[in-house]
């Protein structure tokens, strides 16, 4: 006997599962996020209640939570980016939200950052769409991203499917990250691996530098220069 509960699309979409995005299930919300993030982008900047709103409308989880984003800004759904308290997305980023994107709190992202959860098959006869025996359809799937608490993505970065970046890393510009990151670290490059880990020696003392209108120096920076004098 048949099993004739149907799995919707979206439910298939947002746990990973392969699902076909020119499904009903799907259309609906994906132009309406489509929508939502056009108008955000419209809007002008000297109408700032408008445009809270209409970034609300877009990032529910953006309500109450001090989301700053300055646009132009594209995403697909909108609904599936969770972001923590404090975040900040700079100019030209692009998420492509069909499986989850959580951002923690304080994470800062730089401008033309991507994060790209969707992922297709390599065989071009599967990635391809095509007739199956129930319809026309054009499968893929994809995974979540995870940037946990005060993690800075420098700009460029691209930022894979499956990805978790654990709390205070940093991400140098122009790396694509395919692999997890673990906290406190600083990683770079294509793909991005850690470099080293960030230390009491990156301390700057930010607040004396700045009463003393000092070029900022980290502990480790003033040590190279005393071993060169």
């Amino acid at each position: 006997m048949k099993n004739k509960t149907k799995i919707s699309d979206w439910n298939r979409m947002v746990s990973g599962k392969l699902y076909n995005s020119t499904s009903k299930d799907l259309f609906i919300p994906h132009m309406l996020g489509l929508i939502r993030c056009q108008r955000f982008n419209k809007i002008s900047l000297w109408r700032f209640f408008s445009k809270k709103r209409a970034l609300e409308k877009l990032i529910p989880s953006a309500k109450s939570n001090n989301l700053t984003i300055f646009t132009p800004f594209y995403c697909e759904y909108g609904k599936n980016i969770h972001v923590g308290k404090g975040c900040f997305i700079n100019y030209n980023c692009t998420f492509l939200d069909v499986s989850p994107i959580t951002l923690g709190d304080e994470v800062w992202i730089g401008a033309n950052v991507t994060f790209a959860t969707p992922n297709h098959p390599f065989l071009p006869n599967e990635r391809l769409p095509k007739e199956y025996p129930d319809g026309y359809h054009d499968l893929e799937y994809s995974e979540p991203i995870i940037v946990n608490d005060r993690c800075w993505i420098c700009s460029s970065a691209t930022i894979c499917g499956g990805v978790t970046i654990g709390e205070n890393s940093i991400i140098a510009a122009g790396a694509v990250v395919t692999e997890d990151i673990p906290a406190n670290s600083i990683a770079a490059g294509v793909p991005a691996k850690v470099l080293r880990k960030i230390d009491e020696d990156d301390r700057m003392d930010v607040w004396e530098a700045y009463l003393k209108n000092e070029k900022p120096m980290s502990i480790r920076e003033k040590r190279k220069i005393e071993k060169q004098l």
